[in-house]
């Protein structure tokens, strides 16, 4: 049995700008980071006497003959792409997909790191990354950016430079003091709301130059951003008020980006004390997050009851094996089963 452990991702500036539609026009960049709650997939080879020959487990169960009859896309496609057969998969997340914290690439990357090694095969984070992102975006035909694909892939606080249909990670550097503060200041609450980001994604960009000024505001914000951040003297809560001007912009790239609910929930927050904050993802619903000076943490917390605060913490690793116990596979075929 093979078992990859896949981190979600939080984006904090320059959502949007990961589109090749505007990045290999304008260049595009993000500050994102990694988080300690995962999806874990759990595959295996099946054995040879289950009257099918691979169960796929999610939201639902599939069992199947023929890998063109699996109905999940992304498990479709990877098993065709890497020609895997006759296995037994099983998805588990710590929190629910749709929410805007890149769950279905970091399905798509831990899926994709746990088939090379039911292969045997060892690839390096910048070959998962390319994989998930022609997985999704172009054989699953999935609208959206490649900000997800490397966050879950690489793990980390880190800023990603876009341009020219490549990219670049590069770690933020900052204070191991004012990490920790940063890590303290942010709540992060579930709205209880789903949503497909692809269909966010392609309401946001119908018309992409309609939307360019924005992003270009936008991607001026990573830089500052990172400034904060990494200038041990300056004022982190900057960090908290950047948020809610992002947020600002943001909410101008698309009609289905925010909705009445979600700006009076965003308000309650901003009344208790939260200097800033954004729904993340694609937006629609999903996790509202929140800068928040840590005097202020219960206040806001209080505020926003009626919602389910998730305590978090930052993590480093990416995705990675955290079981491998793989067997010798015999395909089906050359074996002969005794009936007596």
């Amino acid at each position: 049995m093979i078992i990859s452990k896949t981190p979600f991702r939080m984006s904090f500036f320059g959502g949007g700008t990961d589109m090749p539609s505007f990045f290999n026009e304008y260049g595009g960049a993000v500050i994102s980071t990694t988080f300690d709650k995962y999806c874990y997939i759990n595959v295996r080879h099946l054995p040879p006497f289950m009257p099918y020959y691979s169960e796929l487990v999610y939201n639902k169960i599939e069992r199947i003959n023929n890998v063109d009859e699996i109905e999940h896309p992304a498990i479709r496609e990877a098993m065709k792409m890497l020609d895997i057969h006759e296995i037994r998969l099983t998805y588990e997340g710590d929190l629910p997909a749709r929410t805007g914290l890149g769950t279905s690439s970091s399905f798509a990357v831990g899926m994709l790191n746990a088939f090379y090694a039911l292969k045997g095969k060892y690839v390096g984070k910048r070959k998962l990354v390319e994989d998930a992102i022609h997985l999704e975006r172009e054989l699953c035909g999935e609208s959206g950016g490649w900000q997800d694909q490397i966050a879950a892939s690489y793990g980390g606080l880190n800023r990603i430079d876009f341009a020219e249909n490549r990219f670049k990670v590069t770690p933020v550097i900052i204070h191991p003091e004012k990490k920790k503060l940063l890590e303290d200041s942010l709540l992060l609450f579930y709205t209880g709301v789903s949503r497909f980001s692809s269909e966010i994604q392609k309401d946001t960009f119908a018309k992409p130059a309609d939307k360019s000024m924005q992003l270009k505001e936008m991607l001026e914000l990573v830089d500052e951003a990172q400034k904060v951040l990494e200038t041990r003297k300056s004022d982190l809560n900057e960090f908290g008020k950047l948020l809610d001007y992002t947020w600002k912009l943001k909410k101008n790239t698309g009609n289905k980006v925010s909705n009445s609910s979600i700006d009076i929930l965003y308000r309650k927050g901003l009344d208790a004390g939260a200097l800033g904050g954004k729904l993340l993802g694609a937006g629609g619903g999903g996790f509202l997050l929140f800068y928040v000076e840590p005097d202020k943490r219960e206040h806001v917390i209080k505020a926003l009851e009626m919602l389910m605060h998730v305590p978090f913490n930052f993590e480093t690793e990416g995705t990675t094996i955290v079981h491998y116990n793989p067997i010798v596979y015999i395909p089906r075929k050359n074996i002969t089963l005794n009936n007596d």
